[in-house]
């Protein structure tokens, strides 16, 4: 709908595509002055690069006392106690992490209940004309502050969700985000996940069982996500987005971007099938496909497996980098085109351009999202998109062609599109209470 709203902006978008790929074959096939195909960790943020608050702790084997797979009341009690223990305020955020500025103390958020709203039970989940109401009902008082704790760890934090007069028991939320977790102070807007078949496995909403809710963070027109992915969608497969409004407890705490989980739901849309191995490049500038030899421990350290942690899987991701390395400029196409999707790869790296992403593959190796299929062919797709449409980001060169100049910070650059930033002051977590309309 927002794309064909623009009719002019579909035609530059495709023109600029149309360029952008082009210009990437150049570098696929190492025609001209390349004389080898250029695949370079890259990325400003160097190695150890996971987030302020590191990496992963695995909290419920060691509280999980009735042996059910999580955390009950008493259990989460008791891992919080211990984590704090241990120093605590893991994920408390960082006192003047940059760009935090001077923020005056969050208001709180009108009261809503589910009878104060529309409901839209027949509507597609992520219609971009629908603004869906979600209604999280935690146990805890302190519930912002309990996710907060278990931020970065293995722990869900149960809650009743109400959407369209249905009720979800148990659904698991937490926290996630890394900078768009810590530059946010608490009281305010931050991200969740939100996996409806936590506890019961057929618990679903429209066909789908998890649903990321962005604070839309640095995004002061709260669009980029769900227009960039709109429009990706034209030329790739890519995350559905759209707009929902989220109440805790009883408060509205504003508008969300809700962006698809990359899982099986999504391979079962795009790819016909929900089988095949799923990687994530995380925030850490290391996901350049650069071939680092034959054992896979680098590349474990470079992505992350969303899938069954399958060793053939991994075999075949060292081998698309040895391939894109190492084969000889006059055979890579052909070595190529079995194990890649190579028309797909160009349209996500012109997208990727034309609509300046300031955080994905061409500026920092990170950010987006492998699938190889059944077939054993691999797909690359977009991932996090709030700085797209920007000039933020840092322009270090990693993927599939040299460094190309960093975008300015406003106007048109690398001949993509950029949403003007609010004047210096504006804060996009604030308005409507919380933070967002």
């Amino acid at each position: 709908m927002l794309l064909h709203d623009f009719p002019c902006l579909r035609v530059v978008v495709s023109a600029v595509a149309v360029a952008g790929a082009l210009a990437g074959s150049i570098s696929l096939t190492a025609q001209g002055p390349v004389a080898q195909p250029v695949f370079i960790q890259g990325g400003l943020a160097g190695p150890g690069r996971g987030g302020p608050g590191g990496g992963e702790v695995e909290l419920v084997a060691q509280f999980d006392k009735d042996s059910d797979k999580r955390l009950n009341a008493a259990e989460r009690k008791e891992a919080r106690a211990w984590l704090a223990s241990q120093g605590g305020g893991r994920g408390r955020g960082i006192p003047n992490f940059p760009g935090r500025g001077n923020q005056s103390a969050p208001e709180p958020g009108a009261r809503l209940g589910p009878a104060d709203v529309r409901t839209f039970p027949n509507a597609p989940t992520y219609d971009t004309a629908t603004l869906r109401t979600f209604f999280f009902e935690f146990e805890n008082a302190d519930w912002e502050a309990e996710l907060a704790d278990f931020y970065n760890t293995d722990v869900e934090v149960p809650a009743t969700l109400t959407v369209d007069g249905k009720v979800f028991k148990d659904v698991g939320v937490r926290f996630r985000g890394n900078s768009s977790y810590f530059i946010v102070p608490a009281g305010r807007k931050r991200s969740l996940n939100v996996s409806l078949d936590f506890v019961h496995e057929d618990q679903q909403l429209g066909g789908y069982r998890t649903f990321n809710l962005l604070n839309a963070n640095q995004d002061p027109s709260f669009l980029r996500s769900v227009l960039y992915n709109h429009i990706a969608r034209e030329y790739l497969p890519a995350p559905k987005s759209n707009f929902v409004r989220v109440v805790i407890n009883g408060e509205s705490w504003g508008v969300y971007p809700s962006v698809q989980q990359f899982n099986k739901d999504f391979a079962r849309d795009f790819y016909g099938t929900p089988d095949g191995a799923r990687w994530k490049a995380p925030p850490q500038g290391r996901g350049g496909l650069q071939y680092q030899g034959d054992d896979p421990a680098p590349y474990k350290r470079a992505f992350e497996i969303k899938s069954k942690d399958d060793p053939a899987a991994w075999a075949a991701l060292v081998n698309l980098a040895r391939v894109l390395n190492t084969t000889p400029p006059d055979k890579l196409e052909a070595a190529l085109a079995p194990i890649l999707d190579i028309d797909e790869t160009l349209k996500f790296l012109a997208v990727d351009v034309a609509l300046v992403n300031g955080d994905g593959y061409w500026t920092r190796a990170s950010d987006f999202s492998l699938f190889r299929d059944p077939k054993g062919r691999f797909h690359i797709t977009t991932h996090d998109a709030n700085e797209t449409f920007s000039g933020s980001g840092f322009a270090a060169g990693p993927g599939f062609a040299p460094a190309p100049p960093p975008p300015p910070a406003r106007g048109v650059a690398l001949g993509g599109f950029v949403i003007t930033p609010l004047p210096t002051g504006a804060n996009p977590q604030r308005g409507g209470g919380r933070g967002g309309f």
